[in-house]
C-alpha cells in the first residue's frame, strides 16, 4: 500500500516548482495526470516544460525525476472540447495543481470556482510568485525576484560583495514546491473532517518569508537588522564556516554549540580558544577583536595540513560537526547517501539501470516508490480518454481537430 494511492491529481503546473510538488505526491502514491498543451496550440508559453516526444525523447524522460509516476495527457484547454474532457476528469479528481499567473486558469474556464461548482470536494492548489491577490499579484518574476522581495537574497554572501544568488532552491523548490505539498496534504486532512475541499493559495514569496521565520523573529524582537555575512550562521565567525584543505577541497565546520567547539579546540590542541565561542551578539554582528582574527587565521592554516577526507575522518571521530564539501560526482557514492537510498536504480526497458534521486520522506508502513518513468508527451492520452468512455473513433476525431495530442 502507498500512502496516497487513492488520491487523483490533475497537474497543470507546467514549470519545475509545480512538477516537484506533484512528484513528491506521486512518489507517495498519488495517481497524477499531467495535462500538457500541445505546442501547436500556440501562445507565449507553448511547449514550455513539455514532456519530450518520440523515441529520442525516451532517454530524456528516463532521467527526468520531476515527472516520474505521472501520466501525460495532451489537451488543448482553449477548445470547448478540451475543457469538457478536463471537466470529466475533474469530476472524480481529488486535487488540481496549477502554476500559471493569476487569472490565467479563469480565462481558460478551469479555475477553482468553475471546478468547485460540480466537485465541492476538490482541493485546488495555485502556485504563483506573489500570490493570487495584492498589488504584486500580476507581476512576472522568478526565484531571484521573490527572494529579493522576501529579504533572503540580501542576507546571502559576504558583507563587502554583492549578494550571492543561491541557485533557485529557496523560492522555487522550498517556498513553492514544499509549501504546496504541505498545503495540499493539510487540505486533504481537513476534507476528511468536513467533507469539503478548499482553495490552496501558495506564493513563492510567502514561502521564503516563512523559511526566514527564525531570523524574522529576532528582528521583530530587537529591531536589529541582520546584515549580509555578519552573523554566526553566515560564516563570519570561525566556528561556523568553510575551510580549504591540503588537497584544494573544502571542509565545512558547524561548531555552534559550545561543547562542539570545545571538542574541536581539544582535538587541535588549542584549549586556550575554548572560551571564545558563540554569544548573543554574534547573531547580528561580525567578529571584532584581534583574538577572532587570530583564531580564524589559525584555522585557515591548520586545515591546509590535511586533506578534506582526512579532516572528516579525524574530526567526526572527535564528535566535531564537519562535512565534506562535495561536487555532484561525489554525492551519490557517499555511504550515508546510499544507505538512505537517496539514489535509486530503476530498470529501464531499453537503457538498463537508470539512476534517479531517491525519496526523502521515509514512511515506515507505506513507503513511497518510483513506479514509472516520466512519460513522453501525450503518451497516455488514449488510455485516459478510453477510461472516460470515449471510443477510438471519437479519439481519432479529437486528435484530428487538435483538441488532444
Amino acid at each position: 500500500m502507498l500512502a496516497l494511492e487513492d488520491i487523483k491529481i490533475l497537474d497543470l503546473a507546467h514549470l519545475a516548482p509545480g512538477a516537484l510538488c506533484t512528484m513528491i505526491l506521486g512518489d507517495l502514491g498519488a495517481d497524477i495526470i499531467k495535462i500538457e498543451a500541445p505546442p501547436e496550440v500556440g501562445g507565449r508559453g507553448a511547449g514550455l516544460g513539455l514532456s519530450p516526444r518520440g523515441e529520442e525523447g525516451r532517454r530524456q524522460a528516463a532521467f527526468d525525476p520531476l515527472n516520474r509516476n505521472k501520466r501525460s495527457l495532451g489537451l488543448n484547454l482553449r477548445s470547448d472540447e478540451g475543457r469538457q474532457i478536463f471537466y470529466k476528469l475533474a469530476r472524480t479528481a481529488d486535487v488540481i495543481v496549477e502554476g500559471f499567473r493569476p487569472g490565467a486558469v479563469k480565462r481558460l474556464g478551469v479555475d477553482y470556482e468553475a471546478i468547485k461548482a460540480f466537485n465541492p470536494r476538490i482541493v485546488y492548489c495555485s502556485l504563483s510568485g506573489y500570490g493570487q491577490d495584492g498589488p504584486y499579484s500580476k507581476f512576472s518574476g522568478h526565484d531571484i525576484n521573490y527572494i529579493s522581495i522576501a529579504g533572503a537574497l540580501n542576507l546571502i554572501g559576504n558583507p563587502d560583495r554583492p549578494p550571492v544568488v543561491p541557485l533557485n532552491l529557496l523560492a522555487d523548490f522550498a517556498g513553492a514546491s514544499l509549501h504546496g505539498v504541505i498545503g495540499i496534504l493539510a487540505a486533504l486532512v481537513a476534507r476528511g473532517k468536513t467533507g469539503a475541499g478548499q482553495y490552496v493559495d501558495i506564493a513563492y514569496m510567502d514561502g521564503v518569508i516563512s523559511l526566514l521565520t527564525w531570523f524574522v523573529g529576532h528582528y521583530f524582537s530587537s529591531g536589529a537588522v541582520l546584515s549580509r555575512g555578519e552573523s554566526c550562521l553566515h560564516g563570519a565567525y570561525p566556528y561556523y564556516g568553510v575551510y580549504e584543505a591540503k588537497d584544494g577541497k573544502y571542509v565545512s565546520l558547524g561548531c555552534v554549540e559550545p561543547w562542539f567547539w570545545e571538542n574541536l579546540c581539544r582535538a587541535l590542541g588549542k584549549e586556550e580558544y575554548i572560551p571564545y565561542h558563540i554569544s548573543a551578539e554574534h547573531f547580528l554582528h561580525k567578529p571584532e577583536g584581534d583574538k577572532w582574527d587570530e583564531i580564524s587565521s589559525y584555522l585557515k592554516q591548520v586545515f591546509l595540513t590535511k586533506t578534506r577526507d582526512e579532516w572528516f575522518e579525524f574530526l567526526t571521530s572527535k564528535d566535531v560537526p564537519t562535512g565534506k564539501v562535495y561536487s555532484f560526482d561525489e554525492v551519490f557514492t557517499d555511504p550515508q547517501v546510499q544507505h538512505r537510498q537517496m539514489v535509486v536504480e530503476i530498470e529501464h526497458p531499453t537503457l538498463g539501470k537508470v539512476r534517479q534521486p531517491g525519496i526523502a520522506v521515509k514512511l515506515s508502513e507505506t513507503p513511497g516508490k518510483v513506479r514509472t518513468f516520466s512519460p513522453l508527451f501525450g503518451e497516455h492520452t488514449e488510455e485516459i480518454l478510453l477510461g472516460l468512455g470515449y471510443t477510438e473513433a471519437q479519439i481519432g476525431e479529437l486528435r484530428q481537430a487538435k483538441v488532444i495530442g
